[in-house]
């Protein structure tokens, strides 16, 4: 399968880097994770589609509002294995799309594993700018 179009809600595989990671030093992310398209724009200079994606974790947040658990139900729909699991709200990954982070799903041919139910992807969303609004959010920006 090919690239998909960045919509906002498709869950992908990418190589996420953490905030942390970044700031001290690392390039790469270490390993790919499914990440949820937040934000896909289209930047007027060159017609570049710019992303932001959030990362899916199964580390349970410090902070219970910097993420959204992940109902089951939803997990299973995009293929995912049975683990609590949680998007994280409080830092993102922007990029030119597709940019080099992509990586094919395990076990498909596929970038991608599905899109996030529209109530889940709203309160995502409406979290993700809460917290940006707030300053809180980290963006880390991918080249």
């Amino acid at each position: 399968m090919g690239i998909p179009t960045p919509e906002p809600g498709l869950v992908l595989n990418y190589a996420y880097l953490w905030h942390d990671e970044h700031r001290a030093g690392q390039e790469e992310g270490r390993k790919d994770r499914p990440s949820v398209i937040v934000l896909s724009a289209t930047r007027e200079s060159d017609d570049a589609t710019i992303v932001t994606v959030l990362p899916i974790t199964h580390s349970a947040p410090v902070d219970p509002k910097a993420a959204i658990e992940i109902p089951l139900a939803v997990k299973k729909h995009l293929g995912l294995d049975d683990a609590r699991s949680w998007i994280v709200i409080a830092e993102g990954n922007e990029f030119v799309w597709p940019g080099y982070d992509l990586r094919k799903a395990p076990k498909t041919d596929s970038y991608e594993f599905g899109f996030l139910p529209p109530r889940l992807f709203n309160q995502v969303r409406d979290a993700f700018v809460r917290f940006h609004k707030a300053g809180q959010t980290k963006t880390t920006a991918r080249t």
